[in-house]
């Protein structure tokens, strides 16, 4: 199963680390790979060791993870992309990764590092290069705002994998039991502009992200949830490479989704510290504890709404919500 734990540590070590470690060079005698995803290209270099694993099956791996952000979006979230990876020597597993707007003459960049000897059993498990190209699929926001960029990436990404089919139900929601009491508020904590701890930052943005999700399902009768607001972005042509206001993130979500909801979260959330009620919100979803295993109670009041966030229904821009 799922182990949320393993991953809450390695969000650490990315939050932490990931911005003072050395990034070897692209090795200029290997040309680069080029995919194709729907209507975009990316670009694949590999700089560092030899990995035992051959290139077809590490391209293989960043497709999926394209093809899944693709899935959730309707659309890779830019029209070209690079993803730049260094093969770590005398390493195991998938160890890293960071995402950029604007660099190398690419819309999105993604450089991440991965041990030499990973396997495809730890490729196929992995979440952490599409919590990366997610950040592709939203404007850069100021560094008060940094936690809506990551709880977004940390909240879409099982949800993403879900509906690519490299996790199931239950692994999703035994993820989100486990990691979202880490983004509830710290004794002198305050409000997510002002908190920028790694449990505000990843966890406290898709707790936001959850309550988010569930009120506008609640608004609008399960027509919309968050995904048709984050896809109204990209239908306003924002992307990795634009800066944006939050004001303007939340306004043309909010616009897609038909309600307020996004807006009038963040201006209780944004310098208060707000305390969800998990146990609470678990039992209405429907999601139960049943010998450390998570179980479904359909029969829950928001049990409906549960399914709805997995669901793979795509809205289009023709069936965006008037105001």
């Amino acid at each position: 199963m799922f182990c949320a734990g393993w991953k809450a540590v390695l969000v650490v070590l990315l939050f932490a680390g990931s911005s003072v470690q050395a990034f070897p060079q692209q090795d200029t005698h290997q040309p680069a790979s080029i995919l194709k995803v729907g209507l975009t290209t990316i670009e694949v270099t590999f700089s560092g060791a030899a990995p035992d694993l051959s290139r077809e099956a590490l391209l293989a791996y960043v497709k999926d993870a394209a093809g899944t952000v693709s899935g959730y979006y309707g659309q890779f979230p830019v029209d070209r992309a690079k993803v730049a990876i260094a093969v770590i020597p005398d390493r195991g597993g998938v160890l890293g990764g960071t995402t950029w707007g604007n660099r190398d003459g690419f819309p999105g960049v993604t450089r991440l590092r991965i041990g030499q000897h990973v396997s495809e059993g730890a490729l196929r498990k992995d979440w952490i290069l599409t919590h990366e190209l997610v950040h592709m699929a939203l404007p850069s926001l100021p560094d008060d705002q940094h936690w809506l960029e990551e709880g977004i990436a940390t909240y879409v990404e099982p949800i993403a994998r879900f509906q690519s089919g490299f996790l199931t139900e239950e692994q999703v929601w035994s993820g989100m039991v486990d990691g979202m009491p880490h983004g509830e508020p710290e004794k002198f904590d305050q409000g997510l502009d002002i908190t920028h701890t790694w449990g505000r930052t990843y966890w406290g943005g898709a707790l936001f992200c959850l309550i988010a999700d569930i009120r506008i399902r609640e608004q609008t009768r399960n027509a919309f949830g968050l995904r048709d607001g984050l896809i109204a972005i990209i239908h306003a042509h924002g992307s990795i490479k634009d800066g944006w206001p939050i004001e303007r993130v939340l306004q043309v979500a909010d616009k897609g989704t038909g309600t307020t909801v996004l807006h009038d979260l963040y201006k209780s959330w944004r310098t208060t510290p707000v305390e969800v009620d998990l146990n609470d919100q678990w039992g209405k979803l429907g999601i139960r504890n049943r010998g450390g295993a998570v179980v479904f109670d359909d029969a829950a009041p928001l049990a409906k709404i549960r399914t709805a966030i997995l669901d793979s229904h795509v809205v289009t821009q023709n069936s965006v919500p008037a105001r």
